[in-house]
């Protein structure tokens, strides 16, 4: 009888040892390109060396539309230090709506369309907006939120990623 619980009870411990390295391996953030709303093109692979924050949003969406002013703030508050954000405008949102978005808003941070879904695909296929994912210096995603972000405890994370090495 006593055999059934050793087991048990090496099972869970494996099972607790997995998920405590899962919990803390980092995923390499995908190095696809991008569009950006003026028709330049970029790579993920081309912002290493920073930290960077990519949100993907959709005009449609009324929470990523709420989120952007704390993005807006977030992005001026830490560009100087070596901070990036990329917002990735799903595929199925007009690229009409979203240059007139960022322009009315005068967004100061790069503003992509996803126009095929290959970047929210390499991204673990997103399909839920806002989805925002940080990425450290060194190109791991750290962090996703689904959702809007906490922005204090975000800026926390960023200020910590700043100090690394």
């Amino acid at each position: 009888m006593k055999k059934p619980a050793y087991l048990a009870a090496a099972v869970v411990a494996v099972a607790i040892a997995v998920t405590g390295f899962l919990a803390f391996s980092r995923d390499e953030a995908p190095q696809v390109g991008y569009v950006l709303l003026d028709g330049s093109r970029e790579n993920f692979a081309d912002l290493r060396g920073k930290v960077v924050v990519v949100n993907f949003w959709a005009t449609s969406c009324v929470t990523c539309v709420k989120e952007m002013p704390d993005l807006v703030d977030t992005y001026r508050k830490y560009h100087e230090r070596g901070f990036d954000l990329v917002a990735v405008a799903m595929s199925y949102d007009p690229p009409a709506y979203v240059s007139n978005f960022a322009e009315t808003r005068q967004l100061p941070f790069k503003v992509a369309i996803d126009n095929t879904g290959e970047v929210a695909r390499q991204f673990g296929d997103v399909k839920l907006t806002p989805t925002t994912y940080v990425v450290n210096k060194r190109g791991q995603i750290v962090k996703r939120y689904v959702g809007e972000p906490d922005f204090a405890q975000l800026h926390q994370l960023i200020e910590r990623l700043l100090s690394e090495a």
